[in-house]
């Protein structure tokens, strides 16, 4: 059974929205998130770093422009590209002003970009930056896509990890992003110290209700010196095993909504920044553990979706 009958991959769906191999230019803005400044809370979430997930983008101090140059520049002739989605990944993009986020979006605008993916809060979004896109969208024919970051729909969890948001925030960005018509992809951690079972699956379950587009899977990383790498290098914090990780994985996808695109199972940060990083596994090497998993134990994704529709009274 190959991985595409497991779960629904992300570079199979671009291919088939696009018709050919579609790469992500990741752009970095010079943007903080309001849980490190003090809007909402101090210090960010006790997992991230100064850099946060940003590792593999260029400088923020670079311009729009000249970052998807860069990097244009590099992955065409290297891998024969032609079509592009311009990703602003790195902190919480929306986090500024609505004309300076506007005047950073134009930016990306090229004939070779195909789709602009836009990575923020739930709490920091609101109708004055949805419009901007919206705009953007029908002015220059692009695709837009959200992408929020929950993490845990447990809000004990984002209370936890100083989140600075709850699982209200999200539902209501999330409703808010789909009645504009953008696509929306959610980020979550699946191993999270204070998340059990129940928490995953359940998790599967709300994102599935919500009709999300797409789901970003990564177990944690711990950079060093983070409140939580702290906690877990001195014995007081404990991250589930490997074995446990891949089967939570494994049901996660088998609760979800078989409709939902999987971008990825797994994340990447440098080695020389983490204490903890995919349990000192290669990232394919414990993707093909959680498929072999899956493959093991017969599941799929959407095996177990069953649960909506009023399933109590189907029998009547």
């Amino acid at each position: 059974m190959s991985n595409n009958k497991l779960y629904k991959v992300y570079s199979e769906y671009l291919k088939e929205k696009y018709k050919e191999k579609v790469y992500r230019i990741p752009i970095n803005l010079p943007v903080t998130c309001p849980n490190r400044d003090g809007c909402v809370a101090k210090d960010g979430c006790s997992f991230c770093s100064e850099k946060a997930a940003g590792f593999e983008a260029l400088s923020n101090k670079i311009s729009v422009k000249e970052q998807l140059e860069k990097n244009i520049d590099y992955i065409g002739p290297r891998y024969k590209a032609k079509k592009y989605i311009a990703y602003f990944q790195n902190f919480t993009n929306t986090y500024l002003p609505p004309a300076v986020f506007e005047a950073y979006v134009k930016e990306a605008i090229r004939e070779d970009v195909v789709e602009i993916s836009v990575s923020t809060r739930p709490d920091s979004l609101d109708e004055r930056y949805l419009d901007i896109l919206k705009m953007i969208k029908e002015a220059h024919d692009i695709e837009i896509t959200i992408e929020l970051g929950l993490q845990s729909i447990n809000h004990k969890t984002l209370k936890s990890i100083n989140r600075g948001h709850t699982l209200a925030e999200f539902i209501e960005a999330a409703n808010l992003v789909k009645s504009y018509g953008f696509e929306l992809v959610v980020h979550m951690i699946l191993n999270l110290p204070y998340d059990d079972e129940e928490d995953i699956i359940e998790g599967a379950k709300i994102l599935s209700a919500l009709k999300v587009d797409a789901v970003k899977l990564h177990s944690l990383y711990l950079i060093k010196n983070t409140p939580m790498a702290d906690l877990v290098e001195s014995g007081k914090l404990e991250i589930c095993s490997m074995d446990d990780y891949i089967k939570r994985t494994s049901l996660f996808l088998a609760y979800l909504s078989p409709d939902i695109v999987i971008h990825r199972l797994l994340g990447r940060a440098p080695k020389e920044d983490t204490i903890f990083c995919n349990y000192s596994t290669s990232w394919w090497k414990l993707k093909d553990m959680i498929e072999a998993y899956m493959i093991a134990n017969d599941l799929y994704q959407g095996c177990y979706f069953d649960y909506l529709g009023g399933k109590a009274v189907r029998h009547l």
